[in-house]
């Protein structure tokens, strides 16, 4: 949803009505995650929950709709074209009517949003007489009911555990929050803040870098020690710059492990002692530009300084996948897509040359997405 909210809080504001469909479940290749929504209001649509199979029907549901519905699409990968979903796979999409009355809490979420606050939204998509249920929550407060108390401590517990990691999926529980039972479906959309990208080096390939980095959704930190090159005007893409020697930065603020961190520097000086910090980090990725001779000295200063092997075999360097890339947008071309290949599980080679799936189950921890599908399997 977050990617409709500009739109949406236009017509909620203005006391208008909308149809909301959010992809709550999916299976095999489906085209868009759990959390990807799509709004209708009267002619008007924002949004996508398929890439295009599905959105004439869902706009026909969304529409007209008044009451909470799930709703299911496609079969299989040979029977999909009949049903619509012309990639194959299921999706399985919530369908609601939105409004100021049906939905009061969207102006606190969407505040939230924009103040990068973390905030979760628990929706009931399945079980007797509760869909469309909803509750909100924040790390330290929660509003609105699923309809038993229980039910909302146990669903507050998860949810915010689920925040704290980014992730969006379904929960199960039973019809008194029990959580050995699957009578109720719930689905729970993390709002966390966008994954940290930190950049070290204020260099022409750190300005392409911050720009794919920015368009991939990470928020973009460059940092580097010197003031002459470390200037917003240089990276107008980051959202913030830092003059500040690496090593220190990166001691001074949080790393988790949706963090990436681009070590650009090609400077001993800077890049062994920045390393050495973020090796030990829980950051997901962690590259460093440089040749085959300067990786392998670089190894050795490592190692000098007390890196253990199991520490340096998380660098990644040379950084990037193997595109041929020269210039710096076609370096920051192979990093972005190495991030996606680990996000996502991918081979890296021509999907021209493979077979199966297009779409590879979640696999690595840069992923901040969790997708259950209604019946429990993980896609």
């Amino acid at each position: 949803m977050r990617d409709v909210l500009p739109e949406i809080m236009k017509w909620w504001r203005s006391g208008l009505g909308f149809g909301l469909a959010t992809v709550v479940g999916t299976w095999s290749s489906a085209p868009r995650p759990p959390g990807a929504a799509m709004a209708v209001h009267g002619d008007e649509v924002v949004g996508s929950v398929s890439g295009g199979c599905v959105e004439g029907a869902v706009f026909e549901l969304a529409a007209g709709i008044e009451t909470p519905v799930l709703q299911r699409y496609g079969v299989s990968d040979d029977d999909a074209f009949a049903v619509g979903l012309t990639c194959g796979g299921i999706i399985d999409i919530l369908v609601e009517p939105v409004s100021k009355e049906t939905f009061p809490e969207l102006g606190e979420i969407a505040a939230s949003v924009a103040a990068r606050e973390p905030v979760a939204v628990a929706t009931v998509v399945s079980g007797p007489g509760r869909v469309g249920s909803r509750r909100v929550i924040w790390p330290d407060r929660a509003g609105g009911t699923l309809g038993l108390e229980r039910l909302d401590a146990a669903v507050d517990d998860d949810a915010r555990g689920m925040l704290a990691q980014g992730l969006t999926g379904l929960r199960r529980y039973g019809e008194q929050g029990e959580r050995r039972l699957d009578d109720l479906a719930v689905f729970v959309h993390s709002f966390a803040p966008p994954p940290r990208m930190l950049v070290f080096g204020a260099i022409d390939f750190a300005a392409a870098v911050a720009r794919v980095g920015k368009f991939l959704g990470y928020h973009v930190t460059v940092c580097d020690a010197r003031p002459v090159f470390a200037t917003p005007k240089r990276f107008p893409d980051a959202d913030e710059v830092v003059v500040k020697w690496p090593h220190d930065y990166l001691a001074s603020v949080q790393v988790d492990e949706r963090t990436v961190i681009c070590v650009l520097t090609h400077d001993p000086k800077f890049d062994v002692p920045l390393l050495e910090v973020a090796l030990r980090t829980e950051a997901g990725y962690v590259g460093a530009m440089g040749s085959r001779r300067t990786h392998d000295d670089r190894l050795a200063r490592l190692r000098e300084a007390g890196l253990t092997d199991a520490e340096l075999a998380r660098l990644r360097s040379p950084i990037g996948l193997d595109l041929g890339a020269r210039t710096p947008e076609e370096t920051a071309v192979s990093i972005a897509a190495e991030l996606i290949q680990l996000r996502w599980g991918g081979s890296g080679r021509p999907l021209s040359t493979t077979d199966g799936r297009i779409h590879h189950e979640i696999q690595h921890e840069l992923s901040h997405e969790l997708s259950h599908g209604i019946d429990g399997e993980a896609t």
